[in-house]
Parts: structure tokens; sequence; C-alpha cells
């Protein structure tokens, strides 16, 4: 049978979602942009050109170019010019929000990667023809000193390992590197098929494989994987194990070898290299080659598999800070500017983002909104769906007037959106400044505060459940006089069931009011200040566990 060719070049594509997607370069060209008519399109990435850049296929191999794009294309760090450049397998690609892999066609002779265990018999591999090893036995016999000269050229072994070191320690994509070691693999012993598969999840993959229609004994796999042994089968017309596999006969195998890949402490896969038809009988010696080779492979497909860990963990941080920076533009840059009235907002995600939300909306009447809301959860899910509160407030909230009734309508609208399981607690109140008439409605909400200037405390709970779970809820309004001297403090759960680590006790509502009461005279903004370092020494300064959220007004005595 002649060699087949194997899975074309490929392109992974990374979006700003962070999903990867796998593009197999099976044409001689594709345009990449925003373009419908594009090959690859990505519309909705607005850092793209609407026909950005071009792969095509070239005698020399794959090529990229920039078209002219207004952002420009950026490869392995350097910006693309007009020229078109070769690309090596490897190489990134930046355009837009994309991160671009060249993944070059695999080398390999097959037509199928699919392999097969077949069940194991009652009889152990234990004949005469089968030799067993392991790293630790090998590793443990006199060590060759590489330092000297006519030990390197006599000696075959060392060779082998002196060149999969110096090819492995090269920095190569994960895929590439499961190819790498296949080939070295089978250079080493002139093995005439080979395969390597790794653990995920417990199930084996093929990685890289040469040849075709393997059907290897789960004894073998189960003797390698889970006694960490090294298998060599020299005859397998002698070992009662295989000499009645129909399926072994079929194949010709007469000689294999099964090696794990084995770190330090845990097996992440296994080699298997045979040689049919008897090209040539595997020995001892490449036993504990292939042993101590794949000990080197597994440790270097581990560091390769960390190093893309770290850099998608590297992108996803980098994501979600981009994400913060947004998410606080859309927080008030500053709170409005209120004739009598003093009033100040914060906010502090305990992550990158956070879902709390808090806003001031100034109607055209002269009156103004003041807004507290929480998302349930924290972190991106969260700060998505507080985006999405936003927009639905902004769109609902075009004056101040029947509150309860709009409020009724974003739960109505925040419930088709929100997902099983989430819901949003919402306060809103409408401030008129010359009365000093505030109209008010809590939907599930931490209650907020009045302190009052003659010390009493209020709490303003009126309006109906949290947004988000009964589509046709109603709600109510309330109303009520704010003095000269009077603070309205609006707050998350986030500052209120903060524990202190010494005791079984929250923050709780009522230290808010003592704290606002000691220090009422105090700006709003340092009052504010005052409450976040009253929380911190009552936790012992301990990491928030909640997002925080203030927003105070007080009328001017």
């Amino acid at each position: 049978m002649q060699p087949q060719q194997g899975p074309p070049a490929s392109l992974t594509i990374r979006t700003p979602d962070g999903k990867n997607s796998n593009v197999p370069l099976d044409r001689t060209s594709f345009v990449l942009g925003r373009s419908s008519s594009s090959d690859l399109c990505f519309a909705d990435d607005t850092g793209l050109s609407r026909s950005h850049m071009q792969f095509e296929l070239t005698p020399s191999g794959w090529v990229v170019r920039d078209m002219g794009s207004k952002n420009g294309t950026v490869l392995n760090g350097h910006k693309l010019g007009a020229d078109a450049v070769l690309l090596n397998g490897g190489d990134r690609v930046s355009a837009g929000h994309l991160i671009i892999e060249f993944n070059a066609a695999a080398r390999v002779s097959k037509t199928t990667n699919t392999v097969v265990f077949v069940e194991r018999n009652s009889e152990p591999i234990t004949a005469a023809t089968t030799v067993q090893a392991s790293l630790e036995g090998f590793m443990g016999q006199e060590k060759i000193d590489p330092t000297k000269t006519h030990v390197m050229q006599g000696n075959p072994q060392l060779r082998a390992l002196v060149r999969a070191a110096r090819e492995l320690t090269s920095h190569r994509p994960l895929a590439e590197v499961f190819e790498v070691i296949m080939d070295l693999s089978m250079e080493a012993v002139a093995a005439g098929r080979g395969v390597l598969m790794s653990q995920e999840d417990g199930e084996l993959q093929v990685r890289a494989i040469r040849g075709e229609g393997f059907q290897i004994s789960s004894a073998v796999r189960d003797q390698v994987l889970r006694n960490r042994e090294s298998i060599l089968v020299r005859d397998t017309s002698l070992e009662e194990a295989f000499r009645e596999r129909k399926s072994i006969v079929a194949q010709q195998v007469k000689s294999m070898l099964a090696v794990p890949l084995q770190t330090n402490d845990r097996v992440i896969g296994l080699i298997y290299l045979d040689s049919p038809n008897m090209v040539r009988q595997f020995t001892r010696e490449d036993l504990n080659l292939l042993t101590v080779m794949a000990n080197v492979a597994a440790i270097r497909i581990e560091h390769a598999r960390l190093a893309e860990v770290e850099e998608n963990e590297r992108f996803y941080a980098k994501e979600l800070s981009q994400a913060a920076t947004i998410q606080q533009g859309l927080l008030p840059s500053g709170p409005p500017n209120v004739e009598g009235y003093s009033i100040c907002g914060y906010n502090a995600p305990c992550r990158t983002v956070g879902g709390d939300y808090y806003d001031f909306l100034s109607f055209p009447d002269g009156n103004i909104g003041l807004i507290v809301a929480d998302v349930s959860g924290k972190g991106l899910p969260a700060s998505l769906m507080m985006t999405s509160l936003q927009a639905s407030v902004q769109v609902l909230f075009e004056d101040g007037r029947n509150l309860a009734g709009k409020v009724t309508k974003l739960n109505s609208a925040v419930s088709r959106n929100c997902p099983a399981g989430k819901f949003i607690t919402f306060f809103m109140g409408v401030l008129n400044p010359h009365t000093g008439q505030f109209t008010y409605c809590n939907a599930g909400h931490n209650p907020p505060l009045i302190v009052r200037a003659d010390g009493r405390v209020e709490k303003l709970d009126a309006g109906g459940i949290v947004l988000g779970i009964l589509p046709f809820s109603d709600f109510d309004q309330r109303t009520v006089e704010i003095e000269p001297g009077d603070i309205i403090v609006m707050y998350s759960d986030g500052v209120t069931e903060q524990f202190a680590p010494d005791q079984d006790e929250e923050f709780g509502e009522d230290r808010i009011g003592e704290v606002v009461l000691r220090h009422r005279n105090a700006k709003v903004s340092d009052l504010v200040g005052i409450i976040k370092e009253s929380v911190a020494a009552f936790t012992h300064n301990a990491p928030a566990a909640d997002d925080f959220t203030l927003l105070i007004a007080r009328r001017d005595a």
C-alpha cells in the first residue's frame, strides 16, 4: 500500500472569549476579515478590516500577507509589511482580537488513526521471549559518562538520547512535540510502525501515528499504564498471550515494544512500536533506550502542556483586565452636582470584574435617580448580567415617574434573559432636590438606611421580590421626606455580610448606621472611606468575599 498524505496544514484560531477553533487549510487560499465574503469571517471583531489578511499556498509552502489592513497584522511579534512571509509550524499571527497559530502539515503515513485494544487472555505476559523493564530499574544501572568521546562514538543508544535531548529542548507547540517524539522513537529502534497516545480524562487519545490498523493487547496497555512497566516481546509467535491472537497474526507483528510516557510520579500515556514481517527484532538495549527516551519525552510534553496553560491564563487575564476597564467605564465617572446635596458612590469588585452596579440618572424635570443593584454570583458571568441590566435601565427610565411600574417592566425584561438560578437585587430612588421627597422601590435589595439628623435610623424596604425570578410580579413604591442633615446610605451585601474571622458574626446593617451616626458631619466622600476602614478593622483586613458598593447622599443643613 502506498503511503497516504497526512492531515493538511491548519490554523488554530483563538477568539476573545477564549475559545479555539481549528481550520484545515484544504484549499490554496484563505482570506480572513470582517466581510461576509471572506473565507474566514469574523464580523464582530472591530479590530479587523473587511479583507484583513490572506493565507496562500505557494511552491515553497504556506505564506501570510497583510492586505492593507487598517490596524495591521503581527507575525511572531513583528508587524508585517506588504510582502508575503513564509510560515513555519508554530508561528503566531495576531490581528484584531484574534490569535492564530499555524500548524504545519503532519508528516504521517496512514489511512486511519484508530487504535483497537484487544481484550487480554488470562495468561500473564511472562514467556522467555518477553522482557520487562522499568524506568526506576534502568536508571539504577551503571551510568554512562557522556563526557567520554569514545563512549559517544561507540554507543548508538547514547547518540539517540543526545539527539532526542537536542530536538526536545527547542520551543514547539504541543501538537508538534508529539510528532517529533514519534519520529525520534521510530528512528532510535528502527521500528516499522508506531503510535503515541496520551491519557486525557482517563481515556487514551492518539497524538501521533505511523502506520495503520493497530490492534494492541489490552494486557500490554494495562501493564504499561498501571504498573509503569516497559514491555519487549521479541517474537509474538513464541508468546502464549499473543500467538493465538488472530489480529496479531493478521498484522504479521513479530516483535513489539511498549513503554510508558512517565514523569517522576505519573504516567501520561504510552508509546507502542512494532516490527511487522520481522524487519528487525527489538533488543533489551532498544527497550532500555525507549524507556529513558519516553521519560524525557513525557517531561517535555508536560512542560509544553503547562506552557500552553500558562499562555491561556495570561490571555484570559489580559481579557479580564480589559473587561474590568470597560466595566469601570460603565460606572459613573463622578456624582451629579445637585445644589443643596452631597453625593458619592464607590465600587470595588472582589475579583477583576464584578456584578455590583450603581448609577445616577438625571431626569428632564430636575429630579435625580439613585440606583444600586447586585447580580447573584461573581466574576465574568455576573459582570455580563450587570452590563445587560444597565442597558435596560437606560432604556426604561427616561423619567422618574411611575417608578413601581417601570421596575415591573424591568423585572419582565430581566426574567426573559436571566439564566436559571440567577437573579438581581435592585433598588432605585428618585430624589426631588427642591422638596426633599424621595420616592423609592426596593426589588429584594438590602434595605438602604436613612440616618436622620435627630439620630433615628430608618430602613427603605418597600417594593417587591428580586428581579428575574417571577416575570409577572408587581412592585410597590413609597415616598419619604429627606430633611436637612439626613443621610441616605445605599449598599450591597458585600458590605454588610463581611465576617469577622474570630467570631461568627457579620458586619451588618446596624454597624453601618452606627458608623454614619458617629461621623455624620464628615464629607460624604470621607464617610465612604470611614465605612471601608470600619469594615476592614472588623474583618482584620481579610480579603473581601463579595463585591463592595456604597452610595451615600446627604441633604446639607
